[in-house]
């Protein structure tokens, strides 16, 4: 009996869980370890964040899903892995700390035969002074705090509503943070309310990025077909931004929040700052604390893990220049550069290298969003991670029929902008690679035919749909497989 460990609920994780319950439960042991109860479909986070969704319709328990799928589920959080076991240990473990019933901490060693590391990021709000939640500025990156987020919006859209003027920044809040699309996506429905509410003349809505260029998004940009023209993602975001009012700031690292404020520095070594009523800023991403060791106790981590925290892959992790990097040199299988049976799925991969060029300002500060890997792809990779483990269990072989590579993977990233079945639209953007390709597409880096952009009504139905669509796959419902990732 084969026994596979997971660490992490998130998309990745909890589709990883899911095809390994569904394929092994029965003669197998599956295992789930997360520091959460709930699962959260993030993607609609945003609307939690414009209160147009609760917290309850983004998220459910775990427990009972788990329990009906045949997983054991542990609800602690994971702090080393030792690969090797130990001096009692033959198989590698993974060291886990919960509280339990009586309130006291207990440390646990859960070995396995497979392990998949789905931890998903850490929000690093640490890595900027003043940001997030518990300081001056709102997060949407979980349901908890899109809801606090929500509260102070609401706040500020009353004082509006009361003839007091609010300003409202919103974007990335390290110089190398990532996920603009979320950022992106808020400032849209931001706007909306605002002009839902006729109170546009009060408002002064701003976006500020790290980006080089508005909709490079962490992937270079993109040309996208639309209307028939091939426009790149650069004029397809300035456009979009210009029809709800938002103006913009970009080539900007956030250093510092203090109340009310911002300060920033731009690529070409300028210190300044942006005063705000109401700010929502992305933090930086690394990978969550966990340490890992060898059989004797050595200290392995920065074996394992890469600079950021991420596991490091079957990918190309050597040093050179931005231009020599290639399609090829981005993991396949995301299986451990060191360690056979160890996975890691979703955002816990370290990437071997930006989609977006490098910039430094004068000042030495790196200023250039780094590589996204949430949503789609992350549901891709947890998906193929666990097929591959299936394989070699059923099989006794050890070869990867399943391979997902970010450099031939497309994907589909719906912003919405509104809701409801008449008032709500969307801009809807496909790409495919996801990372450039200019070997095999060198006009476009991508493939044009499958890279499209579209705004309207039809793109908001379709990402309604899909809330309550992988909802119901992630409950496990019947013939839940059936939906793709």
């Amino acid at each position: 009996m084969a026994k596979v460990v997971v660490l992490g609920a998130g998309i990745s994780g909890h589709t990883a869980v899911s095809y390994l319950s569904k394929s092994l439960k029965k003669d197998h042991e599956v295992v789930m370890i997360s520091p959460n109860s709930n699962f959260q479909w993030v993607p609609s986070n945003i609307w939690v964040g414009v209160g147009l969704m609760t917290t309850d319709q983004v998220k459910f328990e775990l427990a009972p899903v788990y329990k009906k799928m045949g997983v054991i589920h542990k609800q602690a959080l994971a702090v080393a892995i030792n690969p090797e076991g130990d001096l009692e240990h033959e198989k590698g473990f993974v060291t886990i700390k919960y509280v339990s019933k009586d309130k006291k901490d207990i440390e646990e060693k859960v070995t396995y035969d497979y392990l998949i590391n789905a931890t998903g990021p850490k929000l690093n709000f640490e890595a900027t002074e003043g940001l997030g939640p518990q300081k001056f500025t709102e997060s949407v990156c979980t349901y908890d705090h899109a809801s606090h987020a929500w509260a102070k919006l609401e706040a500020s859209l009353k004082k509006m509503e009361q003839g007091e003027p609010q300003t409202f920044l919103i974007g990335t809040g390290h110089p190398m943070a990532t996920c603009q699309g979320a950022a992106f996506e808020y400032v849209l429905n931001i706007a909306f309310e605002i002009n839902k509410r006729k109170l546009n003349h009060l408002a002064d809505l701003w976006w500020i990025t790290n980006e080089y260029e508005l909709g490079d998004f962490g992937m270079g940009g993109a040309y996208v077909k639309r209307n028939g023209y091939i426009t790149p993602t650069k004029i397809f975001t300035e456009s979009i931004l210009k029809e709800y009012g938002v103006k913009w700031i970009k080539q900007a690292g956030v250093k510092k929040v203090e109340k009310g404020v911002v300060h920033y520095e731009t690529l070409d070594g300028k210190l300044d700052s942006k005063a705000f009523d109401f700010a929502m800023l992305i933090p930086g991403f690394s990978g969550v604390d966990m340490n890992a060791f060898d059989k004797q106790g050595n200290d392995i981590t920065k074996i394992v893990f890469a600079a950021n925290g991420m596991m490091k892959v079957d990918a190309d992790y050597n040093l050179k220049p931005y231009e020599e990097w290639k399609a090829k040199d981005w993991p396949l299988i995301y299986q451990s550069s060191t360690y056979k049976n160890i996975y890691a799925a979703g955002i816990a991969f370290a990437p071997p290298h930006a989609m977006s060029k490098p910039m430094q300002s004068p000042n030495g500060t790196k200023i250039f969003p780094t590589p996204p890997r949430t949503g789609m792809p992350s549901g891709v990779i947890g998906k193929i991670v666990a097929q591959n483990i299936i394989h070699q269990i059923k099989t006794g072989k050890d070869d990867h029929p399943h391979q997902a590579s970010m450099a031939k993977m497309g994907a589909a990233c719906i912003v919405s902008a509104g809701y409801g079945f008449t008032k709500g639209q969307a801009a809807v953007m496909t790409v495919k690679p996801i990372v450039p390709d200019w070997e095999t597409y060198p006009k476009w880096g991508r493939n044009i035919d499958d890279t499209v952009g579209v705004v309207g009504t039809a793109g908001h139905w379709m990402k309604l749909f899909m809330h309550y669509m992988f909802i119901y796959k992630a409950k496990a419902k019947p013939f839940w497989w059936l939906i793709p990732e």
